[in-house]
């Protein structure tokens, strides 16, 4: 399941990263986005979502949603 599938208000284990694009796994990183890290839907939208990881929060499209499977 990838994160355009989680709830809101739930908390998830990012189990892995399903890109093929290397920028894009950096920069997921820089978020704090890896395997293992705890992460939060914060609010669903049409094209994309906002997540909680650590402290922070972010706002992701849809492209970095599916990329993160939990």
């Amino acid at each position: 399941m990838t994160l355009r599938d989680a709830l809101e208000g739930k908390t998830y284990t990012i189990q892995a990263l399903n890109t093929d694009d290397a920028e894009m796994d950096a920069f997921l990183f820089t978020l704090g986005a890896y395997s293992g890290e705890t992460i939060t839907v914060v609010r669903q939208m049409k094209n994309g979502c906002v997540i909680s990881i650590k402290d922070g929060r972010y706002n992701i499209d849809k492209a970095l949603a599916n990329a993160i499977v939990i």
